[in-house]
């Protein structure tokens, strides 16, 4: 069963086509990523598909319900929720202030920013919980600021999963983490298959093969083939476009 479904997706800047009638289809339950060359569209699909970005044409379903002209929030109250290619924080604040205040949105409260924050036990129980799931627990109390980059990205995480998303989007959670930061969030990515929905933007290619149940390649904004790790390693249309002899 698809929880998203997309048709005739289309999104130009002037003459420069950036999603090309696409279609995609994510079922419930799997982590499908999509791959592709630089400048293939996949950030800008994320945007459109998170609601970011408003496309030009085409359709976007979510668990049947049409979202293709719902803004952000409405999205995150449906159950969709995002990364970001660049780690978007409060360094400012603790760790678990910056997750607590995407529990904060969540439940509707008035959203007085921070100052009730840290005297809310059910708030901060939440954030906690959400700290947990990244493996962060440790790192509550501390200013966000002072993270690794592979730390802030799985704050990054914790904070998406503190809307409680059935559909996760992440755009390249391991860009510029090093080799064991990077083995740390692909753990965390693991743990969370088949409790969420998983959309994977990723240039990581052992990361990809090792995680994904279907891959996705998107060249010159269209997808030209979808299957599981061993169909798209021997497709040899995704060989010639992106993969080459890797």
């Amino acid at each position: 069963m698809s929880l998203l479904s997309v048709r005739g997706l289309r999104k130009a800047y002037g003459a420069l086509k950036v999603t090309d009638d696409l279609d995609l289809e994510v079922r419930a339950g799997e982590l499908h990523a999509v791959i592709g060359p630089n400048g293939a569209g996949k950030s800008t699909l994320i945007a459109q598909l998170s609601g970011q970005v408003a496309p030009d044409a085409g359709s976007i379903r979510f668990d049947g319900a049409e979202m293709t002209g719902t803004a952000m929030p409405a999205r995150v109250r449906a159950g969709m929720s995002r990364s970001f290619q660049i780690t978007s924080i409060l360094p400012g604040f603790t760790v678990r202030e910056n997750v607590a205040t995407a529990v904060q949105a969540r439940v509707g409260s008035s959203f007085r920013f921070l100052a009730p924050v840290a005297h809310d036990a059910d708030l901060n129980a939440q954030a906690d919980e959400a700290l947990a799931r990244v493996g962060l627990s440790h790192r509550a109390a501390l200013r966000a600021g002072s993270l690794s980059h592979g730390e802030k990205r799985a704050l990054e995480l914790a904070i998406a999963l503190a809307t409680r998303p059935r559909l996760l989007l992440l755009d390249e959670p391991l860009a510029g983490t090093s080799g064991a930061e990077a083995e740390r969030l692909v753990r965390v990515m693991e743990s969370l298959k088949r409790q969420v929905t998983l959309v994977l933007i990723e240039h990581d290619m052992d990361a990809v093969f090792a995680l994904a149940d279907r891959v996705s390649v998107l060249v010159y904004g269209r997808i030209i083939a979808t299957g599981t790790p061993d169909q798209i390693r021997a497709d040899p249309a995704v060989r010639a476009a992106y993969l080459g002899d890797a």
